[in-house]
């Protein structure tokens, strides 16, 4: 798709997929408030192996789609991956980058004709210096791409970028802007710095997240922010001091049909299943893996698999070591949206370790999934994953022995195992899932249009 995209004129811009440089007439009216919305949807890094950004991209541009909208998601490298919806594409415009970050050649120096403006000479610079300028050179770009299609867009979703270039309102880029801040970055950046090692590690932290700064500013002046718990809503106030009432909250979910009970896949006896990045310390991924070294000492039939990148080096790969769990720690990438649910469904335990999460799709999908659930009490966790002993067993963040235990019990009892699987995808279905997202948005939405000329007074 991507090597066939075409130019398509002043903003920059290349638009790829079956949709390609289609523009809607003026929807027409379903009763008034109700009419279909042209939605411009913005991800600095889309794809939804690459986290939960590209997966909020994926699935939210789906249902809004399927509830009768015309969306068109814009976004950089690597790309969004996006669905069918009655068997015609939803439209992908592309935004190229410089690209600094890609396999298999990461913080790579561009040729000299790769660049083409002071844009991608800001984006370069900030990267040799040990910056990250994804944000805010993508929101230069999304700036001058908005402004030249003024008027072709009814409301403007930013997916976390909050650079400096998406400031202005509806003058500056066309239309209303609402912001998704699935959490505040700021809590990866006091994680790092907690796990870095020497003053040389925490200055390289320190610089990394130098965009955060410019976040936070750009972050007070928003209008209307949409997030996806009430734990993140009360830190995006705590940290960023956005104003309570410009942030309202609207739950994500689990694609329900997708992640599903099925009992034709047989379970594995003794198999964990977590989503995590092993060198991400907010993860919790290292006290998962001491965890399950304790475990084995009585069930020496449990294993980890990880869906995830595996790390070389660093504290993960040195437990995995220590602990001799060569053997007994697998990590899978790469894999298909079946493969990866027959990998949970295949599982005696799934488990999110993580000290911190925002909202957490692997709890819900896995719920989903009819999976039990061993889950911390980091962030929201809670808010998806529910009570303990009723939906999931529930430890304290950055616990091993606490994980060892409730990871213990649950291999040891098959009826509690049961009645929490089948709980938690009750809950799930009830709270969490994307066609009801796509619902509480597009309100929030017709709320940011009513309110659009008032903009003006924020601060």
């Amino acid at each position: 798709m991507t090597a066939e995209a075409i130019e398509t004129g002043p903003g920059s811009g290349r638009t790829a997929g079956p949709l390609a440089g289609h523009v809607p007439p003026e929807p027409s009216a379903r009763g008034g408030g109700d009419r279909p919305l042209r939605i411009a949807m913005l991800t600095y890094k889309g794809n939804p192996f690459c986290g939960g950004q590209g997966v909020y991209v994926r699935h939210l541009s789906r249902e809004l789609t399927r509830l009768g909208h015309h969306v068109e998601v814009i976004g950089a490298q690597p790309y969004p991956v996006l669905d069918e919806v009655d068997g015609t594409g939803i439209a992908l415009t592309e935004l190229p980058s410089l690209d600094l970050y890609r396999s298999p050649d990461p913080f790579r120096t561009p040729r000299r004709k790769e660049f083409r403006d002071w844009i991608d000479a800001v984006e370069f610079a900030t990267m040799r210096t040990g910056g990250f300028p994804e944000p805010l050179t993508f929101s230069l770009r999304a700036r001058r791409h908005l402004a030249a299609r003024s008027g072709e867009f009814d409301v403007v979703h930013d997916n976390q970028t909050l650079g400096y270039g998406l400031l202005g309102g509806p003058a500056a880029i066309g239309a209303p802007l609402v912001t998704t801040i699935h959490h505040p970055i700021t809590v990866d950046r006091q994680l790092e710095l907690d796990a870095a090692d020497g003053w040389k590690g925490r200055a390289s932290v320190r610089r990394w997240y130098g965009f955060t700064r410019m976040q936070k500013r750009v972050a007070r002046r928003l209008p209307s922010v949409l997030t996806v718990s009430g734990t993140s809503r009360q830190e995006i106030v705590d940290h960023l001091g956005v104003r309570e009432d410009r942030i309202h909250v609207v739950h994500i979910g689990a694609d329900t049909d997708l992640f599903s009970p099925d009992p034709a896949v047989p379970q594995v006896p003794g198999r964990i299943v977590t989503t995590s990045s092993a060198d991400v310390p907010l993860k919790g991924l290292i006290h998962l893996v001491e965890a399950l070294a304790k475990l084995r000492t009585e069930n020496p039939a449990a294993h980890l698999v990880v869906v995830g990148k595996r790390a070389e080096d660093g504290p993960v790969a040195a437990a995995i070591e220590r602990y001799g769990l060569d053997g007994a720690v697998e990590f899978v990438k790469g894999i298909t949206d079946a493969e990866l649910v027959d990998l949970v469904r295949g599982a005696e335990i799934a488990c999110v370790p993580s000290l911190y999460e925002g909202f957490s799709l692997p709890a819900a999908e896995a719920m989903a999934t009819g999976t039990p659930l061993v889950a911390t009490t980091g962030g929201a966790i809670p808010e998806v994953a529910g009570p303990d002993g009723e939906t999931c067993l529930a430890v304290p963040p950055g616990d091993a022995s606490a994980l060892a235990a409730a990871l213990g019990r649950l291999l040891g009892d098959t009826e509690l195992g049961r009645r929490l699987g089948a709980a938690g995808r009750e809950r799930v279905l009830s709270k969490f899932t994307w066609a009801r997202a796509a619902e509480g948005t597009a309100e929030r939405y017709r709320a940011a249009m009513e309110q659009a000329p008032r903009v003006g007074a924020t601060r």
